[in-house]
């Protein structure tokens, strides 16, 4: 069988083995594991089963249509949590399928109980304060109406009120002196809606790197997302390996080309590489489309040909060069862009570190011409 001329090898068993570890470092809290966007491009569907298996009760997702693909899968067990919502979404469908709404202002709530008097079932909802990160959550100001036309809809018998949440804004500094203002901030909020009535099944804070060295932000429920997948949520503290994790995916190309060019000769546009001497270049068919950040040009590493190198020139649409000097090679050798670091190839976070990101984007931003291909199932 001819070799895929790229892939991204997921590792599931890592993701089980990963969930199992948060889900002992959560201590009395359950796991909701986060599988938005794709899985953080790792795949929903097989990192959601494997997240289940490590012994998370919960799954998380951004948007809508992801939590219903979960159910539309076959993944009926655990609760599933969507978050990001807007007017526009089947909140409908969602009551039917069993999934969790946020709710970070009144039209939601409005929206979920129009939807549960179609449904004819009610909804449930996760209230959420913006305890400091000024993004998606109800301002404290607005909060006690929040709660109030929550309560009221419960009494029709359209809602259930079974969160109450918030999201941390220094995801990778959990120590930062602002997590303990937002810690302060939604326990503020946590009273007022329980001094008015609402008896929350789950209260939730903390994120990946909270739930790993923030016990006191634990509550009832953690939502780790990173560290599912075995990347450090706080890189400059420790690695993956440090922290127990282990990377899930690595991914790996195929030598298109391989040729010798003499000293002085240009590499790919504008020619921002040029060679020292006599040397052998490969063509990786791998480019922007794919993922790989234009960014990464002169920088990006590699492992290929035995030992680690960088792109040589820029990074195009569809493919870049590496200088692999007199080493030797051939068309359909391995390069291995990152994985978790065992051979010696690079990390995700070493190519976060060389194009000035995180390693979310890394993993997340691989392109749908990549097939994932499932290990340790």
């Amino acid at each position: 069988m001819t070799p895929p001329r790229a892939q991204a090898l997921v590792d599931v068993a890592a993701v089980t083995a990963n969930v199992a570890l948060l889900r002992d470092r959560a201590g009395a809290a359950g796991v909701l594991a986060v599988v938005k966007a794709d899985g953080y491009g790792h795949g929903l569907l097989p990192c959601a089963r494997a997240a289940v298996a490590g012994g998370a009760g919960w799954l998380g997702t951004a948007l809508l249509e992801e939590a219903l693909a979960l159910r539309a899968a076959g993944l009926t067990g655990p609760r599933v949590l969507a978050w990001l919502l807007d007017p526009g979404d089947p909140f409908a469908a969602a009551v039917r399928a069993d999934v969790d709404l946020s709710a970070s202002a009144p039209w939601a709530v409005r929206a979920a109980a129009d939807a549960a008097r179609e449904t004819g079932r009610p909804a449930r909802l996760h209230l959420k304060v913006d305890s400091g990160l000024g993004r998606a959550g109800c301002p404290p100001a607005d909060w006690a109406e929040l709660v109030g036309t929550a309560l009221a809809a419960a009494a029709d018998g359209l809602v259930e009120v079974v969160g109450l949440w918030s999201h941390l804004a220094y995801a990778d500094a959990p120590r930062h002196p602002t997590t303990d203002r937002q810690l302060d901030a939604f326990r503020a909020a946590v009273e007022v809606a329980e001094r008015a009535g609402v008896r929350p099944e789950v209260r939730h804070l903390a994120n990946s790197a909270a739930t790993l060295t923030r016990p006191d932000t634990h509550f009832d429920l953690v939502r780790p997302g990173l560290a599912v997948y075995g990347l450090s949520p706080i890189p400059d503290e420790a690695t993956p390996a440090e922290l127990g994790l282990r990377p899930a995916m690595t991914l790996a190309a195929r030598l298109a080309l391989v040729k010798r060019v003499p000293a002085g000769h240009g590499v790919s546009y504008l020619h921002r590489y040029t060679t020292a001497r006599e040397t052998t270049l490969g063509l990786v068919p791998l480019g922007y489309a794919d993922g790989i950040p234009r960014a990464a040009t002169n920088g990006g590493p590699v492992l290929a040909a035995g030992r680690r190198r960088t792109v040589a020139g820029t990074v195009c649409m569809d493919q870049f060069v590496v200088d692999l000097g007199d080493d030797p090679a051939a068309e359909g050798d391995e390069v291995v862009l990152f994985g978790p670091g065992d051979r010696g190839e690079p990390t995700a976070e070493d190519w976060a570190r060389a194009v000035g990101t995180i390693s979310y984007e890394i993993v997340t931003r691989v392109g749908p011409r990549v097939p994932r291909v499932v290990v340790g199932a």
